[in-house]
Order: C-alpha cells, then sequence, then structure tokens
C-alpha cells in the first residue's frame, strides 16, 4: 500500500497526480534526537509523518524553551507549511522526539502541486486548518487553564505503565510554565498520595486522583 493511505486526502488525489507525488517525493530515516529544523533555516520540505514525533519549540533571548506542538503519525507541520507558503524562515525549532520515519516533499513539488492540482491544495489547506485549531487550543489552555490540570492531564498522556521518564524541566517547556512550579504541583501530588518521583522520572500511584483533576472544570 502506497504512503499516500496513510494521509485521508492524499488517498483521494487523481492516480496520475498521486503518482508524481510519489515518485517526486522521498521516505527519510531520522534518528531521534535529530535537529529536523532551526529558527532562521528556509523550508525546503514539506514532511508528512509516517512513524515517530517531533517536538516543535520556540527559544527565547533569555534560553528559555517553551513548547508550541507535537508532529505525530499521519500529521504534518503547521510551521513548515506556513513558511513554504510564505517563503519564510524558521521562527521555531523540531526535534525528532523518537526515530521517526516521514515523507520529504520537496518545495518544487509543493509549489507546483500547490499551484496546479485542487486535491493536493485541499490536503494542504485543511491540515494547515486543523493544525491553527490545535494551537488556538494550547494557546487557550496557556492562558486560561490550571497548571495542576494541565500537568495531570500531561502525566496521563505521557504514562507508559505507570511510569513517566520526564525531568520537571521538560514538563515545564511543553506545558509553558517554570521549572520550578512544576516541582511545586509535583510535590502537591505526591503529598496527595498520586505520584511518586524520582531523578528523571514519575510514578503514578493513584491514577483515580489524577484522573478526577483532569477532568475538573477551571
Amino acid at each position: 500500500m502506497s504512503w499516500l493511505q496513510r494521509f485521508a486526502d492524499l488517498g483521494q488525489l487523481p492516480t496520475p497526480v498521486g503518482n508524481d507525488l510519489v515518485a517526486r517525493s522521498r521516505v527519510v530515516h531520522l534518528p531521534a534526537g535529530t535537529r529536523v529544523f532551526e529558527a532562521g533555516q528556509r523550508a525546503q520540505n514539506m514532511l508528512l509523518l509516517l512513524q515517530g514525533s517531533v517536538r516543535v519549540q520556540h527559544g527565547s533571548d533569555t534560553g528559555r524553551e517553551v513548547f508550541l506542538y507535537r508532529v505525530h503519525a499521519g500529521e504534518s507541520c503547521i510551521l513548515t507549511t506556513a513558511c513554504m507558503l510564505a517563503d519564510e524562515e524558521y521562527a521555531a525549532e523540531g526535534i525528532a522526539e523518537t526515530e521517526v520515519e516521514a515523507v520529504a516533499i520537496p518545495r518544487s513539488v509543493f509549489d507546483d502541486l500547490t499551484a496546479r492540482s485542487v486535491a493536493f491544495r485541499t490536503f494542504v489547506f485543511r491540515t494547515y486548518s486543523r493544525r491553527i485549531a490545535d494551537l488556538f487550543a494550547l494557546i487557550d489552555d496557556i492562558v486560561f487553564q490550571r497548571i495542576d490540570v494541565r500537568l495531570a492531564e500531561r502525566l496521563l498522556d505521557l504514562e507508559q505503565n505507570g511510569i513517566i521518564q520526564a525531568t520537571h524541566q521538560a514538563l515545564a517547556v511543553e506545558l509553558g510554565t517554570a521549572r520550578e512550579v512544576i516541582s511545586r504541583t509535583l510535590g502537591e501530588f505526591q503529598r496527595r498520595g498520586w505520584v511518586e518521583t524520582a531523578r528523571g522520572e514519575i510514578s503514578i500511584t493513584q491514577r483515580a486522583g489524577l484522573e478526577r483533576l483532569s477532568r475538573s472544570v477551571t
């Protein structure tokens, strides 16, 4: 099965357009930790993730990192799409969190198909609008939602067999807050008996408490 079938709208491309896209693109493999793109670079390829995840974050002049969003398998990067459409440089960086398999669509192919294929253009803008909605939801969370609720949600998302492999600093970056705030909130969770913390690791000891908090109205 062609990788086109992994993306609903691309699977509906007319056969000649789909064949052209596959022939002119390539599948790439990136090890975990690879810097997929960085601020100041020009976007040379539109990446469609087949496996793995990429974390997109923005660094300030003071050295603080702010998590923006994560790209999962079956998705593309909204920032890359925006940069290719506007011919702008990246304003953030993307880091492969895991081993990544992705389709790289060269800029020339992206420009060509966006101009001549209604179906491909629909895919690009529909994906872009979905990711914009996700980004606004993240902004809404940062501005309006309590940090303890957001942290509870994130711990539940990240846990594998009751364990979260993450430092306080990494969680702070993801949630757009300070490490001290995360440490203080985790300390409260531990006092309630919900978690146990160790260096670089958090164990969930009472999932029900975190679930109740994550569902609370703020």
